[in-house]
């Protein structure tokens, strides 16, 4: 099995528009916090989310969230 590697100790603020993104669970990518591919050759696959309408969310940087993709403070007790 495959870790992810954690990027930061906090969340990416994003504004996203409507549609689906798929948000890096490898911390792999060179596009945090989305997926560029580079979970290729690993057992880890990029979670897929869809917004109805263009918001502020924020995603998970250090990729141990219980709530991927978003953040839910568990970069506190890392």
């Amino acid at each position: 099995m495959t870790l992810p590697v954690g990027v930061q100790k906090s969340p990416f603020a994003v504004e996203l528009e409507a549609g689906d993104h798929y948000w890096c669970a490898c911390g792999l990518s060179r596009k945090q916090p989305f997926c560029d591919g580079s979970h290729a050759g690993t057992d880890i696959t990029p979670v897929k989310f869809t917004l109805a309408e263009k918001e502020t969310k924020y995603l998970c940087g250090c990729k141990a969230t219980n709530n991927a993709p978003f953040c839910d403070g568990t970069h506190s007790k890392l």
